[in-house]
């Protein structure tokens, strides 16, 4: 398609209205540190989720269990700690990383004499001061002691099963909104040169320490203001957090919710921009919670790696089906020859020659079905959980995981390799009135170019 049709017809409109203002945002400071921050946390969610997969096997597979009882089960409480020090106290990895990479932005963005390290620490600071409960009471602010068996609160502390409950998934968000505010306060301090200069003789790390006493103070008395005056209305800061993001949380979570993330992801892929990074990253934090909240006899159906279990299986599209047949009934050479180097990667979830070798952007011949396939597959595996057929997600599988494959170490139910299959099936009968249509045109072309070609061939001898 030409460049004067992309900006003035369908596409165009879309760029315009949908897709330039998320492109913007994913290019702000925040949407980049958050995306960094969620890679760089994922080997710990799926090293803690696969204990909790081999905890909880002998229920998958009940001919294990005494097998399990008489060998491995014996040492739960010892390998269940890389669960617990991974999915269980998650909010601590998210607020040290956020405030290491919102820094490096701004340091290698801006040029801000700032240090990550010193970020990071002053994320975890704030996010630390944000967790005790406080209450008013008699006339002073108290940190409350309560141990009843609904609840476990040592000195402020809400303590749960795997130790203090704010440190897991739930407390997420406000690792996040913590960390961007310490952040911002060191930002302020530098930029109007509220620091401690140490003269150049003095060590880079002693200065840095020093540079950070200021930014330190800053930060400590205005999370000190805010969560007193908060305590005063009968709340705290983790609690005012929480509120908007357990809205945005139950929004995302319904079936119309899904199918707006999905619609969002592959129309910004349409024009050629990686909506699964951009969207997924902002509503990770979500489906971690989730997830975690499922393994706790939660009942979320958005949650861990659903994405990659059901809906995107070969890639963004859903492609799996869609590979397997241009490798082996497209008729056209080009598609033939995209399917056959292509078809490997697919099956690992890897589609980018897909998405722009047939191509998926800017292509108005593909983009209903490109659209449309991984909403049906949503659909599938959204209501094959909600209605039970089969388990919630509690764990995080690898996303190149092939098909079905993520879906069962993500749930450990058997069950959910056949509805993998079946998003699988359903998203290519989308593709399939569209591809063979598509692949004739490609054939016709091809043939009309060889006889061209013969044509051509002849007039030179003849002359």
């Amino acid at each position: 398609m030409s460049e004067e049709n992309k900006s003035t017809g369908f596409f165009g409109i879309l760029e315009k209205y949908i897709m330039n203002p998320l492109g913007k945002l994913a290019t702000t400071k925040f949407v980049r540190a958050i995306m960094n921050t969620g890679i760089a946390v994922i080997p710990f969610t799926i090293v803690g989720s696969m204990f909790l997969v081999l905890n909880v096997l002998p229920t998958a597979i009940p001919a294990l269990q005494g097998f399990y009882d008489a060998t491995i089960g014996n040492f739960t409480q010892l390998y269940m700690l890389a669960n617990t020090a991974t999915m269980g106290v998650l909010a601590l990895y998210f607020s040290v990383v956020l405030g290491y990479e919102f820094t490096k932005v701004y340091v290698d963005d801006d040029g801000i004499d700032m240090d990550p390290v010193n970020g990071a620490l002053l994320s975890l600071f704030a996010f630390l001061m944000a967790i005790p409960q406080l209450v008013w009471e008699d006339g002073a602010m108290v940190r409350p002691t309560e141990i009843t068996d609904a609840s476990t609160i040592i000195n402020g502390w809400a303590m749960g099963g795997d130790g203090v409950t704010r440190f897991g998934t739930i407390g997420i968000f406000t690792a996040i909104i913590m960390g961007v505010l310490a952040v911002q306060l060191y930002r302020l301090c530098i930029v109007k040169n509220w620091v401690i200069k140490m003269p150049d003789a003095v060590p880079q790390g002693v200065a840095n320490s020093f540079t950070a006493l200021v930014p330190t103070f800053v930060i400590a008395f205005t999370v000190i203001i805010l969560n007193g005056a908060l305590v005063m209305f009968g709340t705290d800061l983790f609690q005012l957090i929480q509120a908007p993001f357990g809205f945005v949380t139950q929004i995302t979570g319904t079936y119309i919710g899904v199918l707006v993330i999905v619609f969002l992801i592959h129309a910004l892929w349409s024009v050629g921009i990686h909506g699964s990074t951009i969207i997924t990253s902002l509503i990770n934090p979500i489906l971690l919670a989730n997830m975690a909240e499922n393994a706790a006899g939660g009942n979320h159906v958005l949650a861990g790696e659903f994405w990659n279990s059901y809906v995107i299986v070969g890639g963004a599209g859903a492609t799996l089906g869609l590979t397997i047949f241009l490798a082996f009934f497209a008729r056209s050479e080009q598609l033939k020859a995209l399917g056959k180097t292509t078809i490997f990667p697919a099956f690992f979830n890897i589609n980018e020659p897909i998405i722009f070798g047939v191509p998926m952007i800017y292509n108005p011949s593909m983009f209903i079905p490109f659209i449309g396939a991984p909403m049906v597959a949503a659909t599938i595996g959204y209501f094959g959980t909600k209605l039970g057929f089969v388990n919630n997600i509690i764990a995080q599988s690898p996303w190149p995981m092939p098909v079905g494959i993520a879906a069962f170490i993500g749930t450990t139910d058997w069950r959910a390799i056949i509805l993998a299959v079946i998003c699988v099936v359903a998203a290519f009968a989308v593709y399939y009135p569209f591809i063979t249509k598509y692949d004739k045109a490609l054939f016709v072309e091809e043939q009309e170019r060889e006889a061209a070609a013969e044509g051509d061939d002849d007039d030179f001898f003849s002359f």
